[in-house]
């Protein structure tokens, strides 16, 4: 279901270092080589100004700046595992932390989505969730990344995005999202990230149907902040609760994501439906995400970038599959005709084309 293509021969963790380090050695050449002109320029006196000579230095090694497509050849094909041995063989190697590097030698929303996708998956997940706390708008676009992690990943990824958040913020999550959010919405997130599921294929049809009635009452009632209701959905495993929602639908005529928007259209609303198809159905909501990130007014950027980073090696074929089932232009039409560059050559390469 991922969509990424690694290598049938993978070369080993030293050899991509080494060919990274090499990928970033025309920047350091022509940092080099300006540092000296602008020291000649100081010292002597030449009857070609500086400023001319530095447009004839960019027209005769032009093309020795970073080799981007390297970059992307390499950290583009390879799987979370891969990517940890080469961050470390280029620390080994170097003394040099490579998401440092990536950051000084990339720029926009390239660099953005390399880096992302660079880190450690539970360390990217932290950090996304930090940057949506800590963000001035606190809207459906920010603080729905929290309820990704929460509700598409596995209960193990959760625990080491808490451990990770922890170790990078000196606060934990729940902290955080108690700081920032207010009331309702607070107590949903926070019990969904404080979460551990069980992660195994176990369904009770009785729980199922009793489940969806207490649902289908707080519902009714507009309660969407019941304390049953956000025990319900915040502890049973995934299966279970896809059960509940089957259930739900057979019983009362509409899909539970129906009824909670009938409730209104505010935030809570909002989350709740985000919630209800990130245990569903995923690559329905991420599909979503995409579309929403590429035909609003301004492409939202972070947005495309986070859904294709944070799925690429999960269920991207699915949210593929998904996407033209709404847009029959496909996923990758739009992505590339809404994107450029080496942005899109990056975001095509993690779907899988032969860039």
């Amino acid at each position: 279901m991922a969509t990424i293509r690694i290598p049938e021969v993978v070369p080993s963790p030293v050899q991509d270092s080494e060919k990274l380090q090499k990928a970033f050695l025309g920047t350091f050449f022509l940092l080099s080589l300006y540092a000296q002109l602008i020291s000649l320029s100081l010292s002597l006196s030449f009857s070609i100004s500086f400023s001319d000579m530095s447009k004839s230095v960019c027209c005769w090694f032009k093309g020795l700046g970073t080799d981007e497509k390297a970059i992307i050849r390499i950290l583009g094909r390879r799987d979370a595992s891969q990517r940890k041995k080469i961050r470390e063989a280029y620390h080994q190697l170097y003394d040099k932390s490579l998401i440092d590097f990536l950051f000084a030698e990339l720029s926009g929303d390239f660099r953005k989505a390399v880096i992302l996708w660079t880190y450690d998956p539970a360390e990217r997940d932290a950090r996304l969730a930090n940057e949506a706390l800590k963000s001035k708008k606190k809207n459906i676009t920010q603080l729905q990344v929290l309820v990704e992690i929460a509700c598409s990943t596995s209960p193990h990824h959760l625990v080491a995005v808490r451990k990770a958040y922890c170790s990078l913020f000196d606060a934990s999550l729940e902290e955080d999202i108690i700081s920032n959010v207010s009331l309702p919405l607070q107590k949903m997130l926070v019990r969904l990230v404080s979460s551990y599921r069980y992660d195994k294929e176990v369904v009770d049809s009785t729980i199922a149907n009793t489940e969806a009635a207490k649902l289908h009452e707080a519902i009714k009632a507009k309660k969407l902040d019941d304390d049953e209701l956000v025990s319900i959905l915040s502890t049973r495993n995934i299966f279970q609760l896809r059960e509940t929602f089957q259930r739900y639908k057979d019983n009362y005529g509409k899909s539970i994501d129906q009824d909670i928007m009938a409730c209104g259209k505010g935030l809570f609303e909002s989350i709740m439906k985000v919630m209800i198809w990130c245990i569903d159905s995923p690559e329905k909501h991420f599909a979503e995400v995409i579309r929403a990130a590429i035909i609003g007014l301004g492409s939202d950027e972070d947005s495309l970038t986070r859904a294709i980073v944070s799925r690429a090696e999960i269920d991207m074929m699915k949210i593929r599959s998904e996407y033209f089932n709404v847009d029959k232009n496909g996923l990758d039409n739009a992505v590339i005709g809404d994107t450029s560059g080496d942005y899109k050559d990056f975001l095509m390469t993690l779907l899988g084309a032969k860039i």
